[in-house]
């Protein structure tokens, strides 16, 4: 699934309305499928009340039919008007004739009863302003009613943070093309987005105002990624920049990734990971990074550490083989390493290397990355993943990527990425999929920016970005288990990108898996172990994945 500008979408709704698909249709699809997956966010909505606010354009007509629809699913609905709809406005009768209680925000003095109605109802949905107000430049603030409104909300939600706070298309506020907002708008539990992703949704500040992302289908047809009479949405700007044709990493397409695991097999059928990790200080990092690469199916891994490290991890991790490696002083991997290591890629035993996890940054551990990556005459490399500090070691590496020839997948956090790239690490949260786009371009790498709705880049432009954006995540060790699970995927046959989008994918729905067990916080790297051969359990065994999911 793509992600499109505002342009784009007007340019393919306006083919819909060539072919006879007209707006009336699209609204009555979009209203019926945010009630269906409001339906799903809530549960049994039998009997609860939702109140929708309601803009005075098209998304507050979908919000309308969307109100329609809860009512008729039992929810008990209540209609707050923004704005003047249209004197003779299709979607007000069918309001009207179901009698749902009706307010107009004009003739409530004080805002009295709208005070009373998010104080008592179950959710709120904002259907004020969708993606007609984006821009590619900077939109006027809100102000008067619609701030009070908006203010009327947050408060409530400070009060009850059990009042769930819904946005339909994207907060009202938030720009879907560049992620600015504007100061009233509601940092929302979900966003219920309607036929493509936007690239605001992905882009800092606006991606803190999102919540949980659903993309329901309304019935455009996908001229994005099928075509349709030899017609495509060309990749215009509208301030999208590199989100624009970026793809969306769902269920059906991970699951379309997944290693076949053929009866007849054995270890070797699976691949080999080395392992090249851990140091004193970080001793975990090895043990996450191995235990994700089995986690994913990997058939055989070996940890290339110290003797002194393999003596602490060894009652832990009791699958994986050993590689001793000479160290430098205690714990620390000598530069002398990399004879060894070469010696195993010459005999082409292992088809991966995951290089960097925990091994710290002494001067003797720079040697030894430098020397394995970016040493004249060594012998080719199996495929790389560089994570942690092989990627900080580069970073004061200059022209790293000039003399690193084979492509290889790059796992920075956005600090990491902002070493790399010689700027801040706002300015990377602050245009992710470009920069992650251009880099892998450059450097002619596979890069896994990592963070809220991770970004995956090709060299040659193919980009995804995750579905997750999940607070638990953001704690130590979850980037060791990350690369792990990414090494394991390769090690199976996959490519170097659709290995590290998987593996994401994966990771993203094990921390999914893991939060809605034991919440956000607390939870813990290892967690996320045993959670990632039960997601991939349960997507062999899904459906094909629908596009709203």
């Amino acid at each position: 699934m793509k992600i499109l500008t505002t342009a784009q979408m007007r340019q393919l709704e306006d083919s819909c309305a060539e072919d006879g698909l007209t707006t009336e249709v699209l609204m009555e699809n979009a209203g019926r499928a945010v009630a269906a997956a409001v339906k799903r966010i809530m549960g049994d909505i039998s009997q609860k009340q939702i109140l929708l606010l309601i803009g005075p354009g098209n998304n507050g007509g979908d919000g309308l039919v969307a109100a329609r629809h809860l009512h008729d699913l039992g929810a008990k609905v209540i209609v707050y008007l923004f704005g003047d709809r249209p004197t003779r406005d299709p979607q007000l009768k069918p309001i009207r004739d179901r009698r749902i209680t009706r307010i107009d925000s004009a003739k409530d003095d004080d805002l009295d009863t709208l005070s009373e109605l998010v104080n008592s109802v179950d959710a709120v949905i904002d259907a004020i302003f969708g993606t007609g107000v984006a821009t590619s430049g900077k939109s006027r603030p809100f102000g008067g009613l619609l701030v009070m409104i908006l203010d009327k909300v947050k408060k409530a939600k400070k009060k009850r943070s059990g009042l769930r706070l819904i946005a339909l298309d994207l907060p009202s506020g938030l720009n879907a093309d560049t992620g600015d907002v504007d100061p009233a708008c509601l940092q929302v539990d979900n966003t219920i987005t309607l036929a493509f992703p936007k690239p605001g949704l992905f882009k800092f500040p606006g991606v803190e105002k999102v919540g949980e992302l659903t993309v329901v289908d309304i019935g455009l047809p996908g001229y994005i990624d099928e075509g349709k009479e030899g017609r495509e949405v060309e990749e215009v700007g509208a301030g999208g920049g590199g989100e624009a044709g970026a793809g969306y990493i769902g269920d059906a397409w991970a699951k379309a990734l997944l290693p076949e695991r053929p009866s007849q097999a054995n270890k070797g059928s699976f691949g080999r990971v080395l392992v090249v990790a851990g140091s004193m200080n970080y001793v975990g990092a090895a043990y996450l990074a191995c235990s994700g690469a089995m986690r994913v199916g990997a058939g055989v891994v070996t940890l290339a550490t110290t003797g002194r490290l393999q003596s602490i991890l060894a009652s832990k991790l009791t699958e994986v083989t050993y590689l001793p490696l000479p160290e430098s002083r205690p714990g620390t991997l000598s530069p002398e390493s990399a004879r060894v290591i070469f010696r195993q890629a010459a005999q082409q035993y292992y088809n991966v290397l995951l290089l960097g996890c925990g091994m710290g940054q002494s001067e003797a551990t720079a040697k030894l990355i430098r020397t394995i990556l970016l040493a004249k005459g060594r012998p080719p490399l199996p495929s790389l993943i560089l994570d942690a500090d092989a990627l900080n070691i580069l970073a004061v590496t200059p022209g790293w990527w000039q003399r690193l020839t084979e492509d290889a997948i790059l796992t920075p956090h956005p600090g990491e990425m902002a070493r790399l790239v010689g700027i801040s690490s706002d300015e990377v949260q602050k245009d992710r999929v470009s920069i992650a786009k251009r880099v892998a371009a450059e450097w002619k790498k596979t890069v896994v920016l990592k963070g809220a709705y991770t970004v995956v880049a090709a060299p040659d432009g193919r980009t995804q970005v995750s579905n997750v954006a999940n607070a638990g995540l953001a704690s130590a060790g979850t980037g060791d288990v990350l690369a792990g699970a990414i090494a394991g995927l390769l090690a199976q046959g996959l490519s170097l990108f659709d290995a590290a989008a998987c593996g994401v994918y994966l990771h993203g729905m094990a921390g999914e898996m893991v939060s809605d067990r034991l919440g956000d916080a607390g939870m813990i790297a290892s967690d996320l172990l045993v959670a990632l051969p039960q997601v991939i359990k349960q997507l062999k065994e899904s459906e094909s994945a629908p596009i709203a999911e």
